[in-house]
């Protein structure tokens, strides 16, 4: 961990340069089929990847690679139009470096999205859910190595990774809004593959809601950084194991990118209190 903080400074410097004035208070991370809220940020500036030193090239299907600032309901906010995940190849630490940059430019909040598999039962397709808490099944850990004192604590605390005010205030909004908004418990897996009936039953026993391949290790690093967390999936398929399909990326893709504007008023909700 060590090696991060040059490359956080290095990072922030070069959004810096090409945001003059930046003062985010919202980072948030667009998972898969998620991109169009980025067309309704006022930008003031989109920055490739490729121009960040120490940012990654997102391989995933429907990640274009950009850097997305500027206001969106009144909120200062920076959008990864495209995250990394660890079945691309990429350690975690690089993985999880947006969130620290997000934190050197003085974000506050982190609103983190995906694309999941649901396996709770009360669950359909297009539904949201709001990220109550999570397990971590991928097999590593962003925060392994000699600790650094200035970006976190040696021992963050997961009691509460996602903010209890905000949970309740996206349900508020759901309810407001008149579409369902469960609360559930998030497991992240390494993939790619997609999991088998053992184990969508094993996850299920465990406690497990919604599955997915992200998300997890951005939180952790959220929490080791001092960020407030909001974490919101879109169910794109179902996964019961006595029932299973084969699973056709284009139609997660087409289910997230469905039922995205009501995953896009409930964080225009939460921005709400974060206006600038």
């Amino acid at each position: 961990m060590l090696h991060l903080y040059d490359q956080i400074e290095a990072a922030a410097a070069a959004i810096r340069g090409q945001w003059p004035g930046a003062r985010p208070r919202v980072g948030i991370i667009l998972g898969t089929g998620i991109g169009p809220l980025a067309e309704k940020i006022e930008v003031e500036t989109s920055i490739d990847y490729a121009a960040i030193p120490h940012f990654l090239k997102p391989t995933a299907t429907g990640h274009k690679g950009r850097l997305v600032c500027g206001k969106l309901n009144g909120a200062s906010v920076m959008a990864m139009e495209g995250r990394f995940h660890a079945y691309e190849g990429y350690p975690l630490d690089a993985i999880t470096l947006p969130v620290r940059v997000m934190k050197a430019l003085g974000c506050e909040l982190l609103i983190v999205t995906n694309a999941c598999g649901g396996m709770n039962p009360n669950f359909a397709c297009g539904d949201i859910m709001v990220i109550d808490d999570h397990i971590n099944l991928m097999g590593s850990n962003p925060l392994v190595g000699i600790n650094d004192d200035r970006l976190g604590p040696r021992f963050p605390d997961m009691a509460r990774p996602y903010d209890p005010e905000l949970i309740d205030r996206a349900q508020a909004i759901a309810r407001r809004e008149d579409f369902p908004a469960h609360k559930g418990v998030f497991v992240a897996v390494q993939g790619p593959n997609l999991e088998t009936r053992a184990e969508y039953r094993f996850l299920r026993l465990i406690g497990a809601d919604a599955v997915g391949m992200s998300t997890v290790p951005e939180v952790l690093v959220a929490v080791h950084a001092g960020l407030r967390v909001l974490g919101l999936s879109i169910v794109t398929d179902i996964c019961f194991p006595d029932a299973l399909k084969p699973v056709d990326v284009a139609e997660i893709i087409a289910t997230a990118n469905e039922a995205e504007p009501k995953l896009r008023k409930i964080i225009l909700g939460i921005l709400a209190d974060f206006a600038t």
